[in-house]
């Protein structure tokens, strides 16, 4: 099996043999191994068809759980790689209806799975009880809240007109796509990771792209200033327009987007308006469980909420090193939801891992390890404006998270050697 995601299935397997000097490799897989089901009589619910409650469902399904598997989501498709969505659908190298599923068809049949297309309503934890939209209640044993984010809408005059795109989901980027034409102009509201990939995504795909930014340099307050100028500077040599800092003030149009006015006194005009501006947690519908400033979960190391109720993903406030904190990753979504099932079960896992996530921008891939929520120094090796670099943002002499382009077996290294305090000085021994 494998032991990390992305990736959810397990390995295949096959017959080897020594044959005198050369090892020898059947070209049929052997039958996948099956855990041993047992009768039980438990009802466990999975609410969310992302990262983590995809993780989570086939974490509970590699182990056997034999009892009735309720999984629940808003959308109609598949579970399915949402990340490819700001990457490569947008930029036209990758159908809509082609993204990959998170889980194959064979994973889906196994055990006592229902799947359930609905939103819930509401959800009592005193209880164990979740109601759906339609009004079916669902009594459980053991439930996970993967539930995500939902794209935020700014309060900006005309933000509801046509011609204004989130992206969430399959279908809004089919939508985005469908009113889309090269050569044309777009607006996006927003510098963080999502909004940088869509300017890319787009100018791939032939929009004349115009980004609106609160801030002189994107993204410094997560890469640091430097990173953060240099990507901006990779935008501009790609024909991507940023506007300010500024904010804006309104959305124009009549039956439609026509021009979107700027604060610093600019008017772009457009017929497309994609909003990066974040998502909120999802969690309007529980009741008996106590939530955070930014409406999402509070949760203990192992991810549990309540007596019988776990969350994961963008909605889970976790402990990470002593201190609260909510990370909207997928791979730390991913990982959240195997811990959340394999304790569902029984077992008392903790999150013990470094955070991950990696951005892609006109051809060039960056990779963090770790969550630095401040750091006084900054050591490079390489330069972010040349090529490839690594980057160590510490506090004093301890390295807090590392910022790289490149230098993948070094951030493989340091990917394990960050479970345990690490020192600026055994970091770039490392690095080498």
């Amino acid at each position: 099996m494998v032991c990390e995601p992305p990736a959810l299935a397990d390995l295949r397997r096959y017959k080897t043999w020594v044959k005198g000097d050369e090892v020898w490799v059947d070209d049929q897989p052997l039958p996948a191994i099956e855990p041993p089901r047992h009768s039980d009589a438990r009802c466990f619910v999975v609410v969310g068809a992302g990262a983590a409650g995809s993780a989570a469902v086939a974490t509970l399904l590699a182990h056997g759980f034999a009892g009735r598997l309720v999984w629940i989501d808003q959308e109609r498709q598949p579970a399915y790689d949402r990340t490819a969505l700001s990457k490569f659908v947008i930029a036209g190298q990758m159908p809509p209806d082609e993204v990959p599923a998170l889980l194959d068809a064979d994973a889906l049949r196994k055990g006592q799975l229902e799947r359930k297309h609905g939103k819930v309503r509401t959800l009592n934890s005193q209880k164990r009880q979740l109601t759906l939209a339609d009004g079916q209640q669902i009594d459980y044993d053991a439930c996970l809240l993967a539930t995500g984010g939902k794209a935020l809408r700014p309060d900006i005059p005309g933000a509801d007109l046509p011609g204004v795109f989130t992206l969430r989901s399959r279908e809004d980027a089919a939508q985005l796509l469908d009113a889309a034409e090269p050569g044309q102009p777009v607006v996006i509201i927003g510098d963080g990771f999502i909004g940088l990939e869509a300017a890319s995504a787009l100018r791939k795909y032939g929009l004349q792209v115009h980004v609106v930014t609160r801030h002189e340099v994107p993204l410094a307050r997560q890469l640091g200033e430097r990173i953060g100028r240099s990507i901006r500077e990779l935008h501009e040599r790609k024909g991507v327009t940023f506007h300010g800092p500024t904010e804006v003030q309104r959305i124009e149009g009549q039956d439609k987007v026509e021009a979107v006015q700027l604060a610093n006194g600019e008017r772009l005009q457009t017929p497309l308006v994609l909003l990066g501006t974040g998502v909120k947690p999802v969690t309007a519908f529980l009741q008996g469980v106590p939530l955070t400033e930014d409406k999402s979960v509070r949760v203990d190391a192992e991810m549990r909420a309540a007596d019988g109720l776990w969350a994961a993903g963008d909605i889970a406030t976790f402990p990470l090193t002593g201190r609260p904190v909510r990370i909207e990753h997928w791979r730390l979504a991913q990982q959240h939801g195997v811990i959340a099932a394999a304790n569902m079960l029984g077992e008392q896992r903790r999150y013990a891992d470094v955070p991950f996530f990696w951005t892609y921008q006109h051809g060039r891939t960056y990779e963090v390890l770790g969550h630095a929520r401040d750091w006084n120094r900054v050591e490079f090796v390489g330069e972010p404006e040349k090529g490839d670099f690594i980057a160590l943002q510490c506090m004093d002499d301890r390295v807090e998270a590392v910022v790289a382009k490149g230098y993948s077996d070094a951030m493989a290294t340091l990917s394990q050697r960050m479970k345990r305090p690490l020192s600026l000085q055994e970091a770039l021994a490392l690095i080498g």
